[in-house]
Formats: structure tokens, C-alpha cells, sequence
């Protein structure tokens, strides 16, 4: 819903109703990059402290906070309405900013997959320090095993036991 001026007089300070004028579109398209985004900045600090002050003064009215001023809020359908306005100020900015983006031709995902690319082929080769050849040299050391019945003490005592079950009937 589309609000008169001077409604938007009436809700806003001067410098949010600026920013506000700054985020309509015959200004909102003359703007640089830097400035658009140094605009979406102002207006998001904008909007989060309406509505902080908004989240204040239901609190207020519940009860469930101590007033701020000398008397506890009544009402908070102003703060409401101003951190409507400019959180569409905002949208506003957020749309023409991805415009922006797309206009360009790359999507973020695109860029983000570009850069990526360009820091992996940066990278020093992890296959230049490797040797040439691949075959096996000598191989680790054999360690004997201490605890390992000397050749054929399986077959003799160990064994014994085995074959005297296997032969019994069961």
C-alpha cells in the first residue's frame, strides 16, 4: 500500500525520510554501486532500530518490561509503521541491487565458482615433488615376532590335540 507524503513526514525523521527518497526509483537508479550498497547500510540500521524500538513498546504494553520513558508506551502502531516503511525502503534497494548483479551476467554462484577455480590453479603442483619412479625399493624391515613357535611346533605338540579331537566321534 502506497502511503502520502505526508504520512511519511508524520513517521519518519528527516534523515530517514531522505534515505527513504534516496531508495524510490528515479533516484534509486542514478545511484553508483558504492553508493547503493553504503544506502543499504544506512537503512538496515535504520529499520533494525524501529524495530527494536517497536519490540520495545509491545513489551511495555504487556507488561513485561519496564517503561522507557516516564510513562510506559501506549501504543506502538507508529514504531509499527515506521519500520514498515523502511523495511520496503529496503526491498526496494535489495531488488535493484540484484538487478545490478544480474545484469552482469554472472550470477554469485558463478563468480564464487570462477574464484575458486583461479585460487586452485594458483596452488603450487602437489605432484612436483614426487618421485619419478613408482616402484617399490626394498620394503620395510622384517621384525621377527618372539612369541612365534619355532617352524613345525604346529605341526608336532600344537597339532597333536587337533587331530585327536577330529578323529573322536562326537
Amino acid at each position: 500500500m502506497s502511503r502520502s507524503r505526508r504520512d511519511i513526514e508524520r513517521l519518519l525523521s528527516k534523515d530517514e525520510s531522505e534515505l527513504v527518497e534516496q531508495a524510490k526509483q528515479p533516484a534509486l537508479g542514478q545511484v553508483s554501486d558504492t553508493d547503493l550498497s553504503a544506502l543499504a547500510k544506512r537503512l538496515r540500521e535504520a529499520r533494525d532500530k524501529a524495530q527494536t524500538i517497536a519490540q520495545r513498546q509491545r513489551r511495555e504494553m504487556r507488561g513485561k518490561a519496564a517503561p522507557q520513558g516516564a510513562k510506559p508506551a501506549s501504543d506502538n502502531s507508529g514504531s509499527v509503521e515506521k519500520s514498515a516503511l523502511l523495511a520496503s525502503a529496503m526491498q526496494r534497494v535489495n531488488k535493484e541491487s540484484a538487478r545490478r548483479r544480474a545484469k552482469d551476467g554472472k550470477s554469485d554462484l558463478v563468480n564464487n565458482a570462477q574464484k575458486a577455480l583461479k585460487a586452485k590453479k594458483a596452488k603450487p603442483d602437489p605432484q612436483a615433488n614426487r618421485p619419478q619412479s613408482r616402484t617399490a625399493d626394498e620394503g620395510m624391515t622384517v621384525i621377527e615376532n618372539e612369541k612365534k613357535p619355532t617352524d613345525g611346533a604346529l605341526e608336532q605338540e600344537g597339532f597333536k590335540p587337533v587331530l585327536e579331537r577330529s578323529r573322536k566321534v562326537r
